[in-house]
């Protein structure tokens, strides 16, 4: 079904010759380093929306502040449709939670795009750890508390947060390492410098496939189909454990309705293309489904949602 602001401007979009190019390059901000699994995702949206958006389209990553220094550029920008941010949800949704100070608003600042795509998250540690399922993690963290370390792509992150709830549904002593993204977190945690670490699924996959490092359980509250035999944190012995993470495309708030609607029928349509799901699929992510408001009522009730968890936590970024 069509938004409401998608239907206000279809006869604008039906004028307008198909594929025309409406200005010069695009440019889509990750708000983290390369190499991690929003870096994967935006590369790919990035290369599918260069046909029904006639435009060129490069991927820029601005990494800092938990993503709040990409975020808060995007926000300024100048809102004319050229600049976007692809973003995992830490500051769309938990960073205003986890400082005492903002440089942007989620909820004002931004105007939903599309959900582009939801993600497992796989509990993971190095292959010298002497732990093969959950029970034996916890059970280790026990006999040796504060020793073991989890990696993170930074305070407050989708990551981070998910350590936490392990750490006290588990009711165990465990560290936090703080990363400036989740690449350098996964390259210490195959060099053996940190023992576990929970990351998202198309990061995580190679390592995995590689037998660079273990993958105990999925936080998720069913199995992933990239690793259908791995069971969830949830039903290995944490009932009602979850945490999953997402990646959704959003623009300056002032950015006008019909560039809006425009942005989310090219999304829409590569969303529903074959080759870019399967795309999504051989890296562990699922499409996403939630366009315009749809989107930013998602973004809402995840803010909500992440808001109790980092209270719960007691999580601060600074």
């Amino acid at each position: 079904m069509l938004s409401r602001r998608l239907a206000l401007a279809l006869p604008a979009l039906l004028a307008a010759p198909s594929g025309r190019a409406q200005g010069g390059t695009i440019r889509i901000v990750v708000p983290f380093p390369p190499g991690g699994s929003n870096d994967i995702i935006a590369r790919q949206l990035a290369e599918a929306l260069r046909e029904p958006l006639g435009q060129p389209i490069i991927v820029e990553n601005r990494a800092g502040a938990g993503g709040n220094v990409g975020a808060e550029a995007v926000a300024r920008a100048a809102p004319d449709g050229a600049t976007l941010l692809l973003t995992a949800p830490g500051p769309l949704a938990i960073n205003e939670h986890l400082f005492r100070a903002m440089p942007y608003s989620p909820a004002r600042d931004f105007a939903p795009i599309g959900l582009i795509a939801s993600v497992p998250i796989v509990l993971m540690v190095h292959p010298q750890v002497p732990a093969r399922t959950v029970a034996d993690l916890i059970a280790l963290a026990r006999q040796q508390p504060g020793r073991i370390a989890f990696g993170s792509s930074g305070n407050g992150s989708t990551n981070h947060l998910a350590g936490e709830l392990f750490r006290t549904m588990a009711g165990i002593d465990i560290t936090h390492v703080p990363y400036r993204g989740a690449a350098p977190a996964m390259t210490d945690l195959v060099a053996g410098q940190i023992q576990m670490m929970f990351d998202n699924m198309p990061a995580a996959l190679p390592q995995l496939r590689e037998g660079r490092v273990r993958g105990l359980a999925v936080a998720g509250l069913r199995r992933a189909a990239a690793l259908p035999d791995l069971p969830t944190v949830a039903e290995s012995g944490l009932p009602g454990f979850e945490a999953e993470a997402w990646f959704g495309l959003v623009a300056p708030a002032a950015t006008p309705p019909a560039t809006l609607a425009r942005l989310e029928q090219a999304v829409g349509r590569v969303l529903a293309d074959p080759a870019l799901r399967a795309r999504f699929e051989q890296a562990g992510a699922e499409p996403g489904e939630r366009l315009g408001a749809a989107f930013g009522a998602f973004i809402a009730a995840e803010r909500e949602k992440w808001g109790r968890v980092v209270q719960a936590s007691g999580a601060r970024a600074d």
